[in-house]
């Protein structure tokens, strides 16, 4: 535990450095130290020097509506004694203490250990940290020290802040002062709406706090009581199911569940956690991670395992709790959907027409709900591992998806500064629609064929409204990541071919099965230290040919109307892997016509997304048809960066020199071998990197339905030697920066700069 906890520490502490204000590093305080002590509340207290008073400034485990409010005398209470002493108060049991004030506020009715400590610079104490459990305990000696160093870089921060004037302005507007945070580009756009929270199904470490009003306590209990009768019927019905098939001693402990349902431990406790003005979710949440300490500490193993049973229990009442909360969000206006991470089931539950923008703590541009908000035009924002998803709910809030900002509660002339650019982009999309019908050509009329990236039957209207001339990435792996198992073979033919008949006579690019990575099946898990680079893409699919025979045979057989069939395997690294895959692609296509199916043999196609497959594009170049530069992952492992790091993610930049030149090269050999390519990544969707690509000779561009018309005006707006002028002065450039300034200045002087505008770029 103590190695666990002070390697923690140096953590917590680079987190606190790095936040880019005070409220956001106490947001890290209050959420890290609670994780890290499996603690039921952690709390943060400021001395207001103008009133002499301390204030709740920020917790996670005690009701979030009264941060702020909470105010009392420095003589009062056990956080007072902390501020008194200058040092750290430490009890087993605070409701017996003669210091100990009752708060109903923040629902210190339900917890009794006690331990806080001064935060204290230059001998001038200017607050208090407090860890608190529901049980009663005294904080051991190692937790105590964790706590105390903790303090004393917290004292840094505040001390700093306070000298920079922030300080007096948290504590003057302590509720409504906004803020922003920066997280990753998940889908490009503007949007403006209120916060609408989703939590994750039935995972209860997940489960934020939620403050609830006194008149929504009893809609609480009530919602409580309903999930664990739901429960108990369950249990019932399986113990039912079971007779016979297993031994009696086994039977009973479906009545074990039933009695832990009934006792005091369990519902007790949670209905006093939720009077003390937390949510049904959150008051389970904190009783079964009582539950579980209790049991995790036993020394006899068979104790210990009924930890695992007590899990279980909790995941159940949860399941049925978060149904009715769904079941019951009333939605309307503009939303932003914010949550731990947002899932398409969750997507999908909010209309159409209301939902304007996506945040989420964990994901990235390449999820799964990150490719649906690029396709309908939602403006996204990933990886903001910080959100406070339980302060924000039904906040405005502006989400910036150029940048991968948000800002919470925006000012009046930041929101009149974002209105204005969400007009801006409306006038332009509108100015766009006159191009539907245009060919995307070059003023002296050199056609540059733009397709779009899709993956769901959905897109398909969006994407044929855009006036797109085919599909350039057809990504099979979204109906697997959308089942319960991997679909069959008639299941993956019907899909197929909705696909190529709904493009037909276009031509449509089937990508085959590409997991691994960030792209796990739930019901093939994959995990690994380094998955970028592990197993993933063509090496799972030749390393389990009944996957991947199955869908080729899928693939094939959908190819029933114009032959408008392409087929693309991705992530190619060596020539020996092109041989195997194309082998399997024959074996499939002979054993179709040995049962008397006659299909077209399909045009086959590479992804080069690796620098091995560049410096391999000779040898490729004879054995496929065509090639697809897949420019996100290709500029990942050329410049070492994860772009879902966001560490790192601001040195990620596909228009760096090394990847033009790579481009080029590519773009070099497969010409010399006549086959086309195209790109594929979200560069071929960039106005400004659409320019270049089209200079340096790409035969198609393939991008979301979302950003066909802004190429499309790009193209449109020079001639074939201007962008290959263009191209090959990006290409003697030192830097991306640099590249960019002459593509954006270009489109200016094109007068097309409202392009550059409306990206933010």
């Amino acid at each position: 535990m103590k190695i666990n906890m002070f390697s923690s520490l140096k953590k917590i502490i680079e987190d606190v450095n790095e936040a880019s204000n005070l409220q956001q590093a106490l947001n890290i305080i209050v959420h890290d130290t609670r994780k890290v002590m499996r603690a039921d509340a952690v709390s943060v207290y400021f001395r207001d020097e103008k009133t002499d008073q301390l204030v709740l400034m920020a917790t996670e485990g005690l009701n979030q509506n009264a941060i702020g409010k909470i105010r009392f005398n420095l003589d009062q209470g056990l956080v007072g004694l902390v501020l008194r002493q200058a040092e750290p108060v430490n009890i087993e049991d605070a409701h017996s203490h003669p210091n100990y004030r009752f708060v109903t506020e923040t629902g210190e009715v339900s917890f009794h250990g006690f331990l806080g400590v001064p935060l204290i610079q230059h001998r001038h104490v200017l607050g208090v940290l407090v860890v608190r459990q529901t049980r009663k305990r005294r904080f051991s000696a190692n937790e105590e020290t964790f706590l105390i160093t903790l303090a004393a870089q917290l004292a840094g921060a505040i001390a700093y802040a306070e000298k920079m004037g922030e300080l007096k302005n948290l504590l003057d507007d302590v509720d409504t002062k906004p803020f922003n945070m920066k997280g990753l580009i998940g889908s490009p756009g503007i949007a403006i709406g209120k916060v609408l929270v989703v939590f994750p199904p039935a995972n209860l470490d997940a489960v934020p706090d939620n403050a609830i009003t006194a008149v929504e306590t009893d809609e609480q209990i009530k919602a409580f009581d309903a999930a664990v009768m739901k429960v108990d019927h369950e249990f019932r019905e399986l113990s039912k199911r079971m007779e016979g098939v297993i031994s009696n001693e086994e039977l009973a402990l479906f009545d074990v569940f039933a009695l832990m349902l009934k006792s005091d431990s369990l519902i007790g406790a949670t209905i006093n956690r939720i009077q003390a003005g937390q949510w049904a979710q959150g008051a389970l949440r904190d009783t079964i991670a009582e539950h579980v300490r209790h049991f995790d500490a036993m020394h006899d193993a068979y104790f210990r395992e009924r930890a695992v049973d007590i899990k279980d229990l909790g995941r159940r009442i949860l399941t049925h709790l978060q149904a009715q909360h769904t079941s019951c969000q009333e939605i309307s206006g503009p939303v932003v959907l914010a949550g731990e991470e947002v899932t398409v089931s969750q997507f999908a539950e909010v209309p159409v027409q209301n939902l304007v923008g996506i945040i989420s703590k964990k994901g990235s541009a390449t999820s799964h709900v990150a490719i649906l908000c690029h396709a309908m035009g939602i403006p996204s924002v990933m990886g903001l591992d910080k959100l406070p998803v339980n302060r924000i709910k039904g906040q405005e809030i502006v989400v910036d998806g150029y940048g991968g900002q948000i800002y919470v509660k925006p000012s009046p002339s930041m929101l009149q500064e974002y209105e204005h650019i969400v007009r801006k982009e409306q006038t332009l999309d509108a100015e766009l629609k006159e191009l539907i019908d245009k060919p995307a050509e070059t003023t002296d009329g050199i056609h540059i064929p733009l397709y779009v990236n899709s993956g769901l039957l959905e897109d398909i209207t969006a994407s044929l409204n855009s006036g797109a001339e085919g599909v350039g990435l057809y990504r099979t792996e979204i109906p697997f990541l959308m089942a319960d198992g991997f679909p069959g073979e008639l299941e993956q033919t019907q899909i197929y071919q909705q696909v190529l008949q709904s493009f037909s006579p276009r031509p449509v690019t089937f990508r085959t099965l590409d997991i691994g990575g960030d792209k796990a099946l739930p019901y093939f898990p994959v995990v690994e230290d380094n998955p970028f680079l592990g197993w993933r893409g063509i090496r799972i699919m030749l390393d389990h040919p009944e996957i991947f025979l199955t869908q080729i045979r899928a693939i094939l057989k959908a190819n029933i109307y114009d032959d408008n069939l392409r087929l693309m395997l991705p992530m190619i690294t060596d020539v020996s892997e092109v041989d195997e895959a194309i082998a399997l692609i024959n074996k499939a296509h002979e054993e179709l016509s040995a049962k008397g199916i006659d299909v077209p043999y399909p045009a086959i196609g590479l992804m080069i997304e690796v620098p091995s497959a560049v410096y391999q594009m000779t040898a490729l170049a004879k054995r496929a048809d065509f090639f697809s530069v897949g420019s996100n992952d290709l500029t990942q492992y050329l410049l070492a960066v994860d772009r879902n790091n966001k560490q790192v993610s601001d040195l990620y930049n596909s228009l760096h020199p090394a990847v033009l030149l790579s481009i080029q090269q590519i773009v070099k050999i497969a010409h010399k071998y006549h086959k086309p390519v195209s790109v594929c990544g979200e560069m071929a969707g960039d106005p400004a990197s659409a320019l270049a690509l089209a200079g340096m000779g790409i035969d198609i561009l393939s991008m979301t339905a979302g950003s066909l018309l802004r190429v499309k005006l790009a193209i449109r707006s020079f001639t074939i030697k201007q962008l290959e002028k263009l191209a090959a002065e990006a290409l003697f450039m030192d830097s991306a920066e640099e590249i960019r300034l002459l593509l954006n200045k270009a489109l200016e002087d094109a007068g097309a700069g409202r392009l550059v505008r409306a990206g933010h770029r």
